[in-house]
């Protein structure tokens, strides 16, 4: 299908796309059939499917939150290659 209702030229300008004329039939032929495609999934039966965020079960990984050994302040501190007043000194980022 040409999908005679598809602007592709609308479609290329928003994409800020420079199509030539064969690729403008090709792509509008290919859109054509996406959208043919759409229109046979519109007439499928999901009312007893149930909506899901994602095809797979998914959960947590992430590690427990728990109170482990880290290093002290001092420590921390030593390791900075500037410090000041008990801070770490960093590069200024935002002027």
């Amino acid at each position: 299908m040409s999908a005679p209702h598809v602007d592709i030229h609308r479609i290329a300008r928003l994409a800020r796309l420079e199509l030539s004329p064969e690729e403008e039939t090709r792509f509008g032929a290919e859109l054509g059939n996406v959208l043919d495609y759409i229109k046979l999934l519109e007439e499928v039966d999901v009312r007893t499917v149930e909506p899901m965020a994602h095809a797979v079960p998914l959960s947590n990984v992430t590690r427990p939150d728990a109170v482990r050994p880290s290093l002290s302040h001092a420590e921390a501190l030593n390791q900075a290659p500037s410090q000041s007043n008990g801070l770490f000194i960093v590069p200024r980022i935002v002027e």
